[in-house]
């Protein structure tokens, strides 16, 4: 099997990479080895390895900056995807794409299943929310899975700023008024392994691939404290307190019923996710 990932050095592509290497000849790509805002090279190296799936981890994170940056944004989230689900289509290969809670807009009570009414609140849900939406509408074979809180022991994540803001002593004040399921990327990583190797490969669809369990950004924060063996006061305030350029959903849990219905696929629960994470941190030490 021929596996074609892209963004292999973000957050999620590192970990991919690692998952994917075991399943078959794994052809992996930063922005400089493909760029994806360059559609001639992008056909012509699709064209060339006919990859039996292609992985997209490539993705435009930077969710306040995308204020100020739709565009760039869109090009990333919406526009590349569109093209590597047309080379998709046309050589028969499945795509597999990463997507966001920032879709919603956070007012459910529940957690958020796929069939529920989208609403993004800033430009980066909505530039996700495009690109899902192209990739549904090319006729490619697809599995788009919506994951939230992401975050690992590398790149730049709420884990790591929580870390490096205690060590220097900074005060700390974390909202405790947002919900979610911090999913690290190994998590993602591994459940996306593991529906590569099912048999038969189930069909196209929208799948809500989070970590079980729920927390606060607060309650995230003295976990990684506490995890990290630090004992730094955390202050919990509400939304209002720390604005910021883009909106976030108040409710960021998702229902993943239909991933383990599926796929058979079910993640660990946050905390899981936190100890590992944790572990790999004091192993770089």
């Amino acid at each position: 099997m021929k596996i074609l990932l892209t963004g292999r050095n973000g957050q999620v592509g590192w970990e991919l990479e690692r998952a994917l290497a075991p399943l078959g000849e794994l052809f992996a790509f930063d922005r400089e080895g493909l760029d994806l805002g360059n559609p001639v090279q992008l056909a012509s190296t699709l064209r060339e390895i006919a990859p039996e799936i292609i992985v997209n981890a490539a993705a435009y994170t930077a969710v306040d900056r995308a204020e100020s940056e739709p565009e760039a944004a869109f090009a990333i989230n919406a526009q590349a995807p569109g093209a590597l689900a047309e080379s998709a289509r046309q050589l028969g290969t499945l795509l597999i794409h990463y997507s966001t809670d920032y879709v919603f807009d956070g007012t459910k009570a529940e957690p958020y299943a796929e069939g529920d009414a989208t609403h993004p609140l800033s430009v980066y849900g909505a530039s996700k929310l495009a690109g899902e939406q192209i990739i549904r509408a090319s006729g490619a074979r697809h599995w788009i899975f919506r994951t939230s809180w992401v975050y690992a022991p590398r790149g730049k994540n709420f884990l790591l700023t929580m870390l490096r803001l205690a060590r220097e002593g900074k005060p700390l004040r974390v909202i405790d008024d947002q919900f979610g399921a911090p999913t690290s990327a190994a998590m993602i990583a591994r459940a996306t392994a593991q529906a590569i190797a099912r048999s038969p490969v189930p069909a196209s669809g929208l799948y809500h691939m989070t970590a079980a369990g729920r927390t606060t950004w607060h309650g995230f924060a003295c976990a990684i404290l506490r995890e990290c063996g630090l004992d730094n006061p955390v202050t919990p305030i509400p939304t209002t307190d720390y604005p910021l350029p883009a909106k976030r959903p108040a409710n960021s849990l998702l229902d993943n019923s239909r991933l383990a219905a599926t796929f058979g696929i079910r993640l660990p629960n946050w905390e899981e996710g936190l100890r590992e994470a944790a572990a790999a941190l004091r192993e770089k030490q």
